[in-house]
């Protein structure tokens, strides 16, 4: 679509909220109230995904549109455009770093600091309300929890790649979903200490133990076996699966204290250039899907992130230091079957009707499990498929989704008749006649 189609059409969907609106003389009673109300309210906005407007934009639009009319709510064009006028990425980077280091010091004080320390080109500007959205959008805003006891935190680094990956969950954008609703999407990551790699990264619907385990599988087929995995203590990380898991591969599953977040420094600060870095060049295509959007994030990692180099590697890039570092990975070999490793368990009993329910599905077992409680090992991500059934540890056999209309023609076996009977019932007088014969 052309700018100045598009110009228009926003011009158009501006004009219609506050059409209505124009009798009113500027300060009339009830006018605010008005404009609060169609704030509650969603909408199509062309241009964007957003599906509100704030009551005081809509009041500047009604203020631009009585002192130049209609042209005044097409949308305004930056006069330095083709200028660059963010802060460069190193810059950015100094100021987020001084300001991750010490959440006490304002936003004129960060810049100071970062102008003191010589590493900001001479006669770059840098002003307070550019550098507030830059430190907003890397999450260095917020207060950190203050304790009485300051706690012993060091600055560590582990030499080899697989010695110690750290995992944890950042919430991202809205995503358009099959039923065209958007809904929120959680970007579940992890990274190697040694070398900043990003063994697999993606973005799901919710953070659950099911969410996360298939992007922990591609961890694994990726970058290899870590010795250590550092998380945090939210649900995902606490289930008993990921713990089997841990224990089957051998790697020891290390939980951050409570309320520690600064634990994962390395984490949080990858969360950080992804936000400052691709979550503001995400398009309308990136956000269509969530199938596009992990796409344009694995863009993102290996052609830009990956090929990047790394303040703390000494300028190397994270791929440069894997290729020094990784020596000592222990890889999946073809005995391991991460698939069927994967696999979630849940017990149930077999009913009469040599059944057993699992999410929604029933799947029919075999007839001399009746009454018997089985082990049923299968893919969240493929319910309604054959999942494995398991009795005294031994897999009997693949159950699969009753198929009600073929049990209609299956030949049942019939049990065997009662012996026969003469169905008379003999009075008394006859019982003491036969007992005399």
């Amino acid at each position: 679509m052309k700018d100045e189609d598009l110009d228009q059409k926003i011009a158009l969907f501006r004009y219609g909220l506050i059409a209505d609106l124009l009798p009113r003389a500027p300060g009339a009673p009830g006018l605010y109230e008005a404009l609060r109300e169609k704030a509650e309210r969603e909408y199509q906005i062309p241009g964007t995904l957003r599906t509100h407007v704030a009551a005081e934009t809509m009041r500047g639009w009604l203020r631009d549109y009585r002192v130049r009319g209609f042209d005044a709510l097409k949308p305004k064009r930056r006069s330095d455009l083709g200028q660059p006028r963010a802060i460069p990425p190193h810059v950015a980077d100094i100021l987020v770093s001084i300001k991750d280091d010490n959440r006490a010091l304002s936003v004129p004080l960060v810049i100071r600091a970062a102008l003191d320390s010589g590493e900001v080109p001479a006669g770059l500007e840098l002003p307070l309300s550019t550098v507030h959205r830059l430190l907003t959008r890397a999450g260095v805003m917020r207060k950190l929890e203050t304790s009485t006891e300051p706690k012993d935190r060091r600055r560590f680094s582990y030499d080899k790649a697989g010695e110690l990956w750290m995992s944890d969950v950042m919430h991202g954008p809205a995503v358009l979903t099959e039923g065209r609703r958007k809904q929120k999407a959680y970007l579940i990551a992890f990274i190697d200490d040694a070398t900043r790699v990003v063994p697999h990264a993606a973005f799901a619907l919710g953070e659950s133990t099911v969410a996360f385990m298939p992007v922990l599988q591609q961890a694994l087929l990726r970058r290899g076996i870590p010795k250590r995995l550092y998380v945090d203590n939210g649900s995902a990380y606490r289930s008993q699966h990921l713990a089997l898991v841990a224990a089957r591969l051998g790697i020891t599953l290390i939980h951050t204290r409570a309320r520690d977040a600064a634990a994962k420094g390395k984490q949080e600060r990858w969360f950080r250039t992804v936000r400052m870095q691709l979550l503001p060049r995400l398009t309308r295509d990136d956000l269509s899907s969530l199938e596009a959007l992990n796409r344009r994030l694995w863009v993102y990692v290996e052609r830009e992130y990956h090929q990047t180099p790394h303040r703390m590697l000494d300028a190397q890039t994270p791929l440069d230091r894997w290729a020094l570092a990784a020596d000592e990975v222990r890889y999946v070999g073809p005995e391991t079957d991460l698939g069927d490793l994967f696999l979630f368990e849940a017990k149930r009993k077999v009913q009469k009707d040599r059944t057993v329910s699992l999410e929604g599905y029933a799947y029919e077992v075999d007839a001399t499990l009746v009454g018997e409680t089985v082990t049923l090992r299968y893919d969240p991500a493929r319910l309604g498929r054959p999942i494995q059934i398991w009795h005294d540890d031994h897999h009997v056999h693949d159950a699969k989704v009753v198929d009600a209309k073929s049990n209609c023609f299956v030949k049942r076996s019939r049990p065997p008749a009662p012996p026969p009977t003469t169905g008379l019932s003999l009075t008394g007088f006859e019982r003491d006649e036969e007992e005399d014969r």
